[in-house]
C-alpha cells in the first residue's frame, strides 16, 4: 500500500526532521493550515461581491484538484486503490456542504464574525469522535475545550444579540466540517494523506459542479486569477490540516484551530476596517492557553503511541 511519508517528504512545507511528538507536529501543521485557510477566506469575501456562492465553491474544489495533480501523478496507480470509498464519499459530501455554509456566511457578515462562527467546530469534534470512534476525552482535554469555549463566548459577546439566520448557517457548516475532520481520523489508520486529499478534491469537484447548471456566471480575468489563487492556497492548507488530523487525536489538537481568529482579525482590520476589541484579545489568550494545556498533557500519550506503532510495524 502507498505510504504517506514519501508524499510528505516530496513537499518541503510538510517536512520535519526535529524529534518532536506527533501532537506537536500536528499542532504546527494546523497553525500553518489555519493561516492559509484564513487567507483563502479573505479572497472568498472579495469574490462574493460579484460571484454566486455556487461558483466560488466549485472553483475552490476545481483549482484545488488542479494544484495537486503534478504530485498525484508522480505517486502512481497505487494512489487510487482504496477499500474505504464510502468514507471518502462521506468526507467529501460533509466537506462540500460545510463549504456552502461557510462561504455563504463569509459573504454576508463581517469576515472576523464569519471566522468566529467557524471556531465552534472544535467543540463538535471530540463529541463526534467519542460517539463514532469511541475515543476517550481526557480530563485535561475537557478543561482545554471548556477554556476554548469560554474564550469564544467572550469574543462573540452574546449580549450583542447577533445570533441571526446567517450565524445558524455558519454553525451548521461548523458541525459538518467536524464530521469531515473526524472522518479523516477514521481513514487515517489505512489511508495515506495523498489519497485522502485526492479523493476529497475529485469527489468535491464532481458534487459542486451540479449547481453550475443554474448558477453559472462567467468570471472576469481578475476573478479567474483570484479563484485560482483561492483554490491553490486552500488545497495546501487542506493538505496540512489532513496530515495534522492523521497524526493526532482530533480532540487533542482541536484548540489550535482557534489561531484562525488571530489571522481573521488582522485581515479584517487591514482590509475591512474591523476593530480589534479587548474582548477579542482576552478570548484569544484563553484559546491559546487551552491549546498549550492540550499539548502539554498529550506528550506522554504521544510517546506511548509512537512506541505502539513501532511494535506494530516490527510485527
Amino acid at each position: 500500500m502507498l505510504d504517506s511519508q514519501p508524499f510528505i517528504n516530496s513537499t518541503s512545507i510538510l517536512s520535519y526532521t526535529m524529534p518532536v511528538s506527533n501532537t506537536l507536529k500536528a499542532a504546527l501543521l494546523l497553525l500553518m493550515a489555519e493561516f492559509l485557510l484564513a487567507s483563502m477566506g479573505a479572497i472568498i469575501k472579495i469574490l462574493a461581491i460579484d460571484l454566486p456562492n455556487e461558483m466560488i465553491v466549485f472553483f475552490r474544489n476545481l483549482f484545488g484538484l488542479v494544484a495537486i495533480l503534478p504530485l498525484l501523478i508522480s505517486m502512481g496507480s497505487e494512489l487510487f486503490k482504496t477499500n474505504r470509498f464510502k468514507l471518502h464519499l462521506l468526507r467529501a459530501a460533509a466537506g462540500v456542504s460545510a463549504m456552502y455554509c461557510f462561504f455563504y456566511s463569509i459573504g454576508h457578515i463581517a469576515f472576523a464574525e464569519a471566522m468566529l462562527v467557524k471556531l465552534s467546530a472544535p467543540l463538535f469534534i471530540p463529541i463526534i469522535a467519542y460517539v463514532w470512534l469511541k475515543e476517550s476525552i481526557s480530563l485535561w482535554s475537557k478543561i482545554a475545550i471548556a477554556l476554548g469555549f469560554v474564550g469564544v463566548a467572550i469574543i462573540l459577546d452574546p449580549d450583542a444579540n447577533k445570533f441571526t439566520i446567517i450565524a445558524l448557517i455558519g454553525l451548521g457548516g461548523a458541525a459538518l466540517a467536524s464530521v469531515a475532520k473526524v472522518t479523516i481520523r477514521k481513514m487515517g489508520t489505512t489511508e495515506p494523506s495523498a489519497r485522502i486529499v485526492f479523493y476529497f478534491a475529485f469527489l468535491s469537484s464532481l458534487i459542486s459542479a451540479v449547481p453550475l447548471f443554474w448558477a453559472w456566471v462567467t468570471p472576469s480575468w481578475f476573478e479567474l486569477g483570484m479563484l485560482c489563487l483561492m483554490g491553490s492556497i486552500g488545497t495546501v492548507g487542506q493538505l496540512m490540516m489532513t496530515k495534522a488530523y492523521t497524526l493526532a487525536i482530533p480532540g487533542r489538537i482541536a484548540p489550535f484551530t482557534y489561531a484562525s481568529l488571530v489571522y481573521a482579525s488582522i485581515y479584517g482590520w487591514v482590509f475591512w476596517d474591523e476593530t480589534l476589541r479587548w474582548a477579542t484579545l482576552a478570548g484569544s489568550l484563553l484559546i491559546f492557553i487551552a491549546g498549550l494545556l492540550t499539548l502539554k498533557k498529550s506528550k506522554k500519550y504521544d510517546s506511548k503511541e509512537a512506541s505502539d506503532k513501532e511494535s506494530t510495524n516490527a510485527a
